[in-house]
């Protein structure tokens, strides 16, 4: 009789579901979520995240933990929230007040911070919005905030001003675009019918406008955000758009069920950027995230997840990935960010959101 079976015998069937669970059957969630929260606490620790008084919700480690972490909760039957999601949130609720980017980032001149400002009007609201039963004052606080600081002239208007530091996916100038399906898919998640609301109609047909007129010219990592933002927000594509997007993504993705990097653009070219090829981590969790929010049952979501569950470390309970911008030391809390958002996309790519 193995160490297992006498396990199994001695404690009964409830064992066997808690490993089940842990095991997430074909994949570790146990060690996705120990990975995670680990992270959480270095990044919270760390001085350059601090700089302005509360934890910064970072797109590629701080937002995708928090949007994640909720599934494995729920697949690991925990009672309660991780300590690194309480003081997270909590640092969000802090900003709420700060109406504009001089009382947020006092320190800040100029458009640096008016984008760190947009940036974080969005984050906020979508994080409220999402962690809401119903729409709570502190919600709606975040969302009203959020429409306030939406761009009403130029080339962008209906976005947001967003962070722009030559950093890709999510700091560069395309990333204008991805921010904007932040903020449409804060809006269809909102509770109690928020998006029908009469007072921001001008608002959200604004932000269509943007997002439609300018989903041509974007790389596919962005369109799959705005499949993501179609899965929310009501009459924001029509099926054959949707449709399309997915055809895309499917005649992209490898025989091995993964996608590439280069995939999920054109990319602004780094040259000092890590050497990478073949199926990838992050562009693979992040495809078939956005797969499953419009098309749950698709082949090519099957095949992801089998390529997700064939690729997650056993050591570290992560997913592959490495910066798409420039070498970073070893050991150094960048060097994971790319890792960061691969395991978070890839748990809900296999668990849902």
């Amino acid at each position: 009789m193995t160490g297992l079976q006498r396990l199994l015998r001695n404690c009964g069937a409830s064992v066997w579901l808690t490993l089940a669970l842990a095991s997430g059957a074909d994949w570790n969630t146990q060690k996705a979520a120990e990975f995670l929260d680990a992270r959480q606490k270095a990044w919270i620790a760390w001085p350059r995240a601090n700089q302005h008084g509360t934890p910064c919700i970072s797109c590629h480690t701080t937002l995708p933990y928090l949007l994640s972490r909720p599934a494995l909760r729920r697949a690991l039957a925990e009672t309660g929230k991780t300590p690194y999601e309480t003081e997270l949130m909590a640092g969000v609720a802090t900003n709420l007040p700060k109406r504009q980017a001089s009382e947020m980032f006092p320190t800040l001149k100029g458009q640096f911070g008016e984008r760190l400002f947009g940036s974080e009007t969005v984050l906020a609201a979508l994080l409220l919005a999402r962690e809401a039963r119903t729409l709570t004052p502190e919600a709606e606080q975040a969302l009203s905030r959020m429409w306030s600081a939406q761009l009403q002239t130029g080339p962008a208007k209906g976005a947001w001003a967003w962070v722009d530091v030559k950093l890709d996916p999510w700091e560069s100038a395309d990333a204008t675009y991805y921010g904007a399906t932040l903020a449409a898919v804060a809006t269809g998640t909102a509770p109690g019918g928020y998006q029908a609301k009469p007072e921001i109609q001008s608002n959200i047909a604004t932000l269509k406008e943007y997002l439609r007129a300018s989903m041509g010219t974007q790389p596919l990592h962005n369109r799959l955000a705005l499949l993501w933002a179609a899965s929310k927000l009501n009459g924001l594509l029509t099926k054959k758009e949707r449709r399309a997007i997915v055809d895309e993504a499917r005649a992209c993705q490898q025989q091995d069920g993964g996608w590439t990097l280069e995939s999920l653009g054109p990319w602004q070219p780094h040259e000092n950027a890590p050497k990478q090829s073949g199926s990838n981590g992050y562009a693979t969790a992040f495809a078939a995230f956005a797969l499953r929010q419009d098309s749950p049952k698709d082949s090519a979501l099957a095949r992801a997840a089998k390529w997700l569950k064939a690729n997650q470390d056993p050591a570290t309970g992560s997913w592959p990935g490495e910066s798409m911008n420039k070498q970073y030391e070893p050991e150094s809390i960048p060097l994971l960010f790319m890792r960061d958002a691969a395991t978070s996309f890839a748990v809900m790519a296999l668990l849902g959101d």
